[in-house]
């Protein structure tokens, strides 16, 4: 077998396992991280495709150009290779090519558009941080990645492979968000287990409540049956059981309705309308402890389907935690904002002028129960979270350029 014959050969096997893995990738649209091995394997096979091919077109060139002419199954394996490199430019990963230098530090090149776009302006806040990540990733190894983006903190699921051509080592990354998806399927674990615990501990709370005060008033029957210091000291802890038996019933109470929100009722809402009814309701507050809270829309005509009511709920909640983040600041300050950012999404952001939330928290603020405050409950920015991904939008916590905090919603 010549050369020639066996490098198309070779351009034949890669085009029918980009094939294959194709199809694969067709079949697996519900599983992110088959679908990010697969594009890593397409990848793998059109580069290898290319620079067989490449070898083909050095032969022709020697030809002149009026005797070069592509054979059937050549044109066949050329429409292949572009087909398949057209849906690797648009699938839904972020596909990365690592490459040795030298002895320098090895280059990281995106390969698609998703990879480009990750890496724009907009998106990771730092691209080397980024790019540092995926150097330090092992070889056929899956990991979560954190990044910061312009919308706050990000994960994805990395997938890494390795592979040689003309002796050249090569690997390949692939990435695919699941912040989103992780903040949904974290939040429904919350709900099952805020309901589970909140039914069993109602059960034994209420009948606990209820006897304590029958007991109390059996107790009041038996004064001048027994002695007095029996029945005070009898009748102050029967008190007390009743009075904490009724205040984890209110607690738990409040907690339930994490778990019991209502289904959103969509409409649409015009977003300047929608800040109006919120300052109306928050302004007052800030304006009497010497301070302001100032809403903007750009522009003036935006509108939003959701539903008005749990879309003002989350406003109110995260204005609420500004208020508590900004009891020490003489002049507080708030900021609510509604623009179209890239991509044509809605992003509403909430700002302050408070003392902002420290690193080694911001993974748990949205977490149910979580709290830095002597008397939180921790469901305020839980609540928040729930009521944005029921309308069919994400909440970030993002580095604010200052001093604060601030939250991006996004539609």
């Amino acid at each position: 077998m010549d050369s020639e014959l066996r490098t198309k050969v070779r351009v034949a096997a890669c085009a029918a396992g980009m094939a294959a893995l194709g199809v694969a990738m067709g079949a697996s649209l519900d599983s992110p991280r088959k679908l990010a091995l697969y594009g890593i394997g397409c990848a793998a096979l059109l580069v290898a495709a290319w620079r067989q091919l490449a070898r083909l077109r050095e032969r022709d060139m020697v030809l002149p150009p009026e005797v070069v002419a592509l054979t059937v199954d050549q044109q066949a394996l050329i429409d292949s290779a572009l087909a398949l490199e057209a849906r690797l430019e648009f699938a839904p990963i972020a596909l990365y090519r690592i490459e040795q230098n030298g002895g320098a530090e090895p280059v990281v090149a995106p390969m698609n558009a998703n990879a480009r776009r990750l890496v724009a302006p907009g998106r990771a806040t730092d691209p080397g941080a980024l790019y540092q990540q995926l150097r330090a990733l092992n070889v056929d190894s899956r990991k979560l990645v954190a990044f910061q983006t312009e919308r706050g903190n990000e994960r994805a699921l990395a997938a890494v492979s390795t592979l040689a051509l003309r002796g050249v080592s090569t690997r390949l990354v692939a990435l695919m968000p699941v912040e989103s998806e992780l903040e949904a399927e974290a939040f429904n674990a919350w709900q099952q287990l805020v309901h589970v615990l909140t039914h069993e501990i109602m059960n034994s709370l209420t009948p606990v409540a209820s006897l304590s005060h029958t007991a109390r008033e059996l107790v009041d029957d038996l004064r001048g049956h027994a002695p007095p210091d029996a029945i005070r000291d009898l009748g102050i802890a029967l008190d007390a059981i009743g009075r904490r038996a009724d205040s984890l019933v209110a607690f738990v109470a409040s907690y339930r309705s994490l778990s019991n929100l209502p289904e959103p009722r969509p409409e649409l809402v015009r977003i300047a309308d929608l800040f109006a009814r919120v300052s109306v309701l928050m302004a007052p507050g800030w304006e009497q402890r010497g301070g302001s809270v100032s809403f903007a829309v750009e522009p003036a005509t935006l509108e939003l389907v959701a539903d008005p009511g749990q879309l003002e709920q989350a406003l109110i909640n995260l204005l609420k935690n500004a208020q508590d983040a900004t009891a020490n600041v003489a002049r507080p300050e708030a900021q609510v904002s509604a623009r179209l950012a890239r991509g044509g999404r809605l992003r509403i952001e909430v700002g302050d002028n408070g003392e902002g939330v420290p690193d080694e928290l911001v993974q748990r603020m949205f977490t149910p129960f979580f709290t830095t405050k002597k008397q939180g409950k921790g469901i305020g920015l839980a609540m928040v979270r729930h009521l944005v991904h029921a309308n069919g939008g994400t909440v970030r916590y993002a580095r604010p350029v200052g001093a604060g905090a601030r939250f991006v919603i996004t539609f």
